[in-house]
């Protein structure tokens, strides 16, 4: 089936390219969420008199989208789930999990955005990318852990905790340099 996209579609086309689909995917995504229409010369008028405004739209969603990773990039969040000792989940986290994480800190993150191949059956820390636009992805990082201390342990230390652990790290250092020599001369 011939049909004109009205926003962009990653691995499909941009607004208003002209492209083949399966009728399934047409008429049971494609047209029900707006984002094509059925290629013919009616429809054609239709989306060059909107054209102007699609892309107008399309360009105000990708700035939004823009922020909100400015918000989300290399955040950290923590689910708290039950395991074995060998670090097996006795469940799963699922991209909902994922999503509802976010929102109990005020970020909002559609399931359908986060490209997640299989739900995470593992303790520790897993990168998943959000991907908020067609152009605009997003790294975030999720913990999973059994308890909230076991969590604090696999976060990464954010700018602060790493400058004051390489001061800690050039005291005994220098410290250590200092002690050697008096050692030497005993």
């Amino acid at each position: 089936m011939e049909i004109i996209l009205l926003e962009r579609i990653p691995k499909l086309g941009l607004v208003g390219d002209n492209v083949r689909v399966k009728p399934g995917y047409a008429r049971n995504y494609l047209f029900p969420q707006q984002k094509a229409l059925k290629n013919t010369a009616e429809n054609r008028r239709v989306f060059e008199e909107r054209k102007i405004e699609l892309e107008a739209r399309d360009l105000q969603r990708k700035e939004e989208a823009e922020a909100t990773a400015d918000k989300l990039r290399d955040r950290e969040f923590v689910i708290i789930r039950s395991a074995s000792d060998t670090g097996s989940l006795y469940g799963s986290v699922a991209k909902k999990d994922i999503a509802q994480a976010a929102s109990e800190q005020q970020l909002s993150v559609g399931k359908e955005q986060l490209d997640l191949e299989r739900p995470i059956k593992q303790l520790g820390s897993h990168p998943i990318e959000i991907m908020l636009h067609p152009e605009v992805a997003v790294t975030i990082h999720v913990i999973v852990a059994r308890t909230d201390r076991e969590a604090k342990k696999l976060m990464r230390p954010t700018e602060s905790e790493k400058s004051e652990t390489e001061e800690g790290e050039e005291d005994s250092v220098s410290a250590d340099a200092e002690a050697e020599p008096s050692e030497a001369f005993s």
